[in-house]
């Protein structure tokens, strides 16, 4: 079958935004439905590529009664892997109402974001937080975010502008009870 959505999970997660996407080595993951990925045991490719021949868990007829389906979302609910599962039912409800391409557009503009936040403020143990906020805080936030950072941080070294930006998010995590962690 043809995948035509390699940086959406078979399970609605965005790879643009995990922290494996962006490595520097052997190990960086282009997404869950990359060539590299697709050699990894999951039980869900297994299941919807090669048994359903369909992309997505959620295009399954049996996505309502799916036990292996349901007990992923409620556990998604409350722990993390090395991504942030926080908005992964969102995610869903928000592709099954405006679709893959609008979905898909959104991340993207989360991804440009997260790549300006890694270029600008990663002293290269940031990654994982900006992962995390680029997934939680709405497009604007993130917006805003960079912006005030930037006007903050201006003639500043790499680690204090890190700095600059770990408070302003801590701060509107504080403000809109965002957790900006992994959930283990």
């Amino acid at each position: 079958m043809k995948i035509n959505h390699v940086e959406i999970g078979v399970c609605g997660l965005s790879c643009r935004l995990c922290p494996a996407y962006y490595r520097e080595t052997k190990s960086k993951c282009e997404g869950c439905k990359s060539e590299y990925r697709m050699g990894a045991a999951c039980p869900f490719h297994n299941c919807a590529f090669k048994k359903k021949g369909i992309e997505f868990c959620w295009l399954c007829e049996e996505n309502k009664t799916c036990e292996r389906w349901r007990k992923h979302r409620e556990r998604g609910k409350q722990h993390d892997s090395i991504i942030c599962y926080q908005k992964l039912a969102n995610n869903i409800r928000f592709i099954q109402k405006s679709g893959i391409a609008e979905f898909e557009k959104q991340q993207k503009t989360r991804e440009k974001l997260l790549r300006e936040m890694l270029t600008e403020f990663n002293e290269g143990r940031s990654k994982t937080l900006y992962c995390v906020a680029a997934t939680i805080l709405e497009i604007g936030e993130l917006e805003r975010v960079l912006e005030e950072a930037r006007a903050k941080s201006k003639e500043l070294d790499l680690k204090e502008k890190s700095e600059v930006m770990h408070s302003i998010l801590n701060e509107i995590a504080n403000n809109k009870k965002y957790l900006l962690k992994l959930r283990k």
